[in-house]
């Protein structure tokens, strides 16, 4: 295997691993896209074409993670949702991946989620009111993102296909 499509497979892996952690929050997301697009940029041999691919890729990477951040952080702090309650959902869902496989991790967050803001709120129907709008802003924020790294994957799928139909 020559050096352009050993660079091609490796990109290739870690942006799939990139788009899936856009999602599933214990894998690596963007941050790997935008390092596995730079790694393409400087290995893949693509010239000026692989450099631009870098830097739109990055743009759709960084996008997604503010637009994730802003929209998730907006409706948090309408709510008046503390970190401390996003905090503890997450060590109870990571706990969950552990107990449940596959699904434990949400359902782990979710109950997390409920049970630190039924201890904050002491109203179980104010818990779980907030509880869902937590989870929807979250759910909001990952398709974002999810969306604009799969954007960013296209753009390189057909840049390496040009690259590769053209050698």
């Amino acid at each position: 295997m020559d050096g352009p499509a050993l660079a091609a497979l490796l990109t290739g892996l870690a942006l799939a691993v990139a788009v899936v952690g856009t999602i599933v929050p214990v894998l690596p997301g963007s941050l790997l896209g935008i390092l596995a697009l730079l790694e393409w940029a400087l290995f893949g041999r693509s010239g000026s074409g692989g450099w631009i691919v870098f830097a739109v890729g990055t743009v759709l990477f960084a996008a997604g993670m503010a637009a994730a951040y802003v929209l998730t952080g907006r409706r948090l702090a309408a709510r008046n949702i503390p970190n401390s309650s996003i905090l503890a959902a997450t060590v109870v869902g990571v706990v969950g991946m552990f107990v449940v496989p596959v699904l434990g991790l949400f359902i782990g967050f979710a109950l997390g989620l409920l049970g630190s803001e039924w201890l904050r709120t002491r109203d179980f129907r104010s818990a779980t009111s907030s509880s869902l709008v937590a989870l929807k802003a979250i759910g909001i924020g990952h398709i974002v993102e999810f969306a604009c790294a799969a954007a960013a994957v296209t753009l390189w799928v057909i840049a390496a296909w040009i690259y590769f139909s053209t050698r």
